[in-house]
This record gives structure tokens, sequence and C-alpha cells, in this order.
């Protein structure tokens, strides 16, 4: 891994390297999964599923996140016509402030909906979106050359939310890219492939309060149409698929 900055040391706090058999579904000591075909509150059209049967290992180092054009019930009752996956570190590992990395080679196709962020861990207790949400990546549409860095939290979410975008000649699907945050009481900065393309801090969010001083959990999914992407058309291949290489979170050393 390259060493980002001269000046804070990190130390490595959470890692999944992926390196279990094929066909084998991520380690269920660091990850959970949210399941079903709520829509999860952004209208998305897939049933999210359990064990290995939308995301697995490859054998050869990496997670598969595969969203599929199937019909599919899942045990909310509620039927799709898509199934794909939703990971999740809740309950096993969350952290405040450091640096939160992946390497991913995302999907591309209208309606496709790559994700890598955060939510607050007290999530449970005063909901969405006053715990906090950090996305350190998204990216939809057909080409896919934009990586989207974006902060959730009281009066600045959803289509309100504040945020920034990095642009880049070629397609981001063409291969593996590393999406970063580096968190600190004072700021949020995006990176990709070590480059910063965006910082806010709690003067950036219109005076509304700052909540991104408490613990965070990752997730990680592929999600399937909504009202940001909008829905898959004639032009949309399936399966999809979300490579994920690992997954690293470190805290500066003191």
């Amino acid at each position: 891994m390259a060493i980002l900055q001269s000046g804070p040391k990190w130390v490595l706090t959470f890692s999944d390297e992926f390196d279990g058999p094929a066909g084998t579904a991520p380690a269920s000591d660091k990850w959970g999964r949210d399941v079903g075909g709520g829509g999860f509150g952004n209208n998305e059209l897939e049933s999210y599923t359990e064990g290995n049967k939308n995301s697995f290992m490859d054998g050869k180092g990496n997670l598969v996140i595969e969203a599929r054009k199937e019909s599919t019930t899942g045990k909310d009752g509620i039927h799709r016509d898509y199934s794909s996956a939703r990971l999740l570190t809740k309950g096993k590992f969350t952290q405040t402030y450091g640096r939160f990395e992946a390497k991913i080679k995302i999907p591309k196709g209208q309606g496709i909906w790559p994700a890598f962020w955060m939510l607050g861990a007290n999530a449970g207790g005063v909901g969405w979106p006053e715990c906090g949400e950090i996305d350190i990546l998204e990216s939809v549409g057909p080409v896919a050359k934009t990586a989207y860095g974006t902060l959730h939290g009281p009066g600045y979410s959803g289509g309100d939310s504040i945020g920034g975008k990095i642009e880049t000649p070629k397609s981001l699907a063409d291969d593996f890219h590393v999406y970063a945050v580096e968190w600190a009481p004072d700021q949020i900065r995006w990176f990709l492939d070590d480059k910063c393309y965006n910082t806010l801090t709690p003067k950036d969010i219109r005076g509304n309060k700052w909540v991104f001083d408490h613990p965070f959990f990752l997730i990680m999914n592929l999600a399937v149409g909504g009202g940001w992407p909008g829905n898959p058309d004639a032009t949309t291949v399936f399966p999809q698929r979300m490579v994920v290489d690992y997954v690293r979170v470190y805290k500066q050393e003191k």
C-alpha cells in the first residue's frame, strides 16, 4: 500500500483481504447483512440476499458482489426482479476517525449503483440522517467516469446532501481503484488513488449540526435502480459485478 502522507502514521485496525476459497461467503465475524427488497429509502429494485448467493470470494483474493436479473422474494415477502447483496460491519466493527479505504473495481450500466460508505452506529437510536452518513464512493451510469463523495446529516440529506466529485478520463469500471476518506474531528477528506479531491469541515454544512463525532460502521452494496441512477433499461447487461480487492481501516498513531 502506498504511504499517503508524510505526516500521520497509520495503524491498521480492521482489514479483510478476501483470500477465501472460490464461492465462499464473506467472513461472518466481519460482515453482517441487510436483506430483503424494501427499497432501503432509495426505491431500489433489488432484493438483498444472504449467504454466498450474491456475495462470494472469487478465489483470486477478491470479494464479488453480484447483481442479477432474476425473480427474487426475500424473507420479508417482497418480490423483486433483481437480486444483489449489501454487507455491513454493524455490531462487528465501528470506529471514530481514521482512514477508511477499499480497492474496488466498480461495474457500469444504466441503473447500476455501487457504493462503499459508512453510517453512524447510533442509527438505531436517533435514526437517519441524525446519525450521519459518509459516502466514500458512489458512482452511477453507463460510463461511470465520476466518483462521488458525500455527507448526509440533519438539514443536509438526500437531495440536499453536501459533497464533491472527481471526473476521470477513463471509466472507473475499467480497473481497480482505491477509494478512501481520512476523517478527523474537524474535517473529512476524500481520495481517489491517493489524490485528495474533496474536503469538508463543520463550516461547510450551512450552519447545520456536524454529526461526525462518534463511531461509524462500514457498508458495501450494489444497488439496482432507485431515484438517483434511475432504472435499468435495454442497454443494461446482467449480471453486474462489484469486485473488492480489500477493505482496510486505520487509526492515526498518537
